[in-house]
Order: structure tokens, then C-alpha cells, then sequence
């Protein structure tokens, strides 16, 4: 899997925010740095096809070889991380992460089979016990962990971050920012990071862009 940003120009209006040009190899991170207002956050709205006007851009926007421009955005396999977890608020831990997983991936299994197997996602990032929790009841590190496993959920074939760590404490940030940069390179994601942190940028040790 790989996601290629080929002679990428975003624009606001006719002036041009920001050029980049590269091809993310699997589990590889590149991180994408920069003042606000830079640009970073319209890169993946982009990416993702919710660029509204007055931003636009030319060049092409690649996943695994195809074409993604003319893809809608719930169709283009990619998974987002924002800085809120944005979990729905009415479902527990588990029923956020069920949400998530596609129909093709639910067909042929029991509802039991299906809560078994979040169960065990959960239990492999300490919270195996926390499938029926309401997630307004869950810590900050641990709403993290439930919107990495529903994002992996929905079986992206990439992964954008919008500064997912910025809002966790110092201690909790560099727990959770290791597991999810460990966890994409074991599943071989090609990800995205728009970060103005230093710290998130040498974690994640991939290419570093400047915007």
C-alpha cells in the first residue's frame, strides 16, 4: 500500500499555499510541519476530497496506484485521526469501534463473533474490559486508543493525523503517540502527519516536510 501526493499545489483563492511532491511507503509516516495557517489541515481535507472553496489544488492524489480525485470521500479507504477523538458520545467503547467495520468484513459473522473480536483489539492496548463503557467516561489516553482501534476498523488503506496527540498530558501523549506510530508500521499503513510538535515529528521518524 502506498499514498502518493504527485506535484500537489493547494490554493486559496488563485495563491498558492503549498506544493509538495511524495510517495508515502507502508508503514512510513511523513510528517508534515508548518506555521498556522500554513495549510496543513486543508493538505488533508484535501487528501480526503472536503476541500471547499476558496481552496483547490492541481496534481493528482494517488492510493496504491489509482487515482483518488474524482473518488468521493467515503469511498477513498483512508482512516483520520483529529485532535478530538470524536467518538459518538451515545454508544459504548465497543459499539464505537463496531461502528466502524465495513459491511463486507461483517458479513457471515455472528454479533457475538464480531464483539469477541473487539474485545480482543481492546484488550491488546489495556482495555479489554471496557467494551460496554460509555466512552464520556473514558480518560483522554483511553478515548485515544478507542479512535485509533475505529479508525483500523474501517480498514484504511492509509491513515491521515491531524494532530491527534496535541490535546493528551505530557506523559499520556508520548504513551499513546509510540502505540499508534508502532501499530501503523506493524500493519504496513502508509500515514500522513500534519504536527507542529518537534516531539511527534522525531517519534514518528519518517520524512519531514515543511510547509
Amino acid at each position: 500500500m502506498s499514498l502518493a501526493l504527485q506535484q500537489l499545489r493547494i490554493y486559496r483563492h488563485d495563491t498558492c499555499m503549498l506544493s509538495l511532491d511524495c510517495c508515502i511507503a507502508p508503514g512510513e509516516v511523513v510528517s508534515v510541519t508548518g506555521p498556522s495557517g500554513s495549510g496543513k489541515s486543508t493538505l488533508l481535507n484535501v487528501v480526503m476530497g472536503l476541500q471547499e472553496l476558496p481552496f483547490r489544488y492541481d496534481g493528482e492524489i494517488m492510493l496504491n496506484g489509482k487515482p483518488l480525485d474524482a473518488v468521493a470521500p467515503h469511498k477513498r479507504n483512508l482512516g483520520m485521526l483529529y485532535q478530538d477523538p470524536l467518538l459518538f458520545e451515545h454508544l459504548t467503547a465497543g459499539e464505537n469501534i463496531a461502528f466502524a467495520v465495513p459491511p463486507a468484513a461483517r458479513r457471515g459473522q455472528t454479533k457475538t463473533a464480531l464483539r469477541d473480536s473487539i474485545t480482543a483489539q481492546l484488550d491488546k492496548v489495556g482495555l479489554g474490559d471496557l467494551y460496554t463503557r460509555p466512552v464520556q467516561t473514558l480518560s483522554g489516553g483511553q478515548q485515544a486508543r478507542v479512535a485509533l482501534l475505529r479508525t483500523l476498523a474501517s480498514k484504511p488503506q492509509a491513515v491521515l493525523l491531524d494532530e491527534p496527540f496535541s490535546k493528551l498530558d505530557t506523559t499520556r501523549r508520548a504513551q499513546i503517540r509510540d502505540w499508534v506510530f508502532a501499530t501503523l508500521r506493524e500493519q504496513q499503513l502508509p500515514a500522513l502527519l500534519v504536527t507542529h510538535d518537534n516531539d511527534d515529528v522525531r517519534a514518528a521518524g519518517g520524512r519531514i516536510i515543511e510547509v
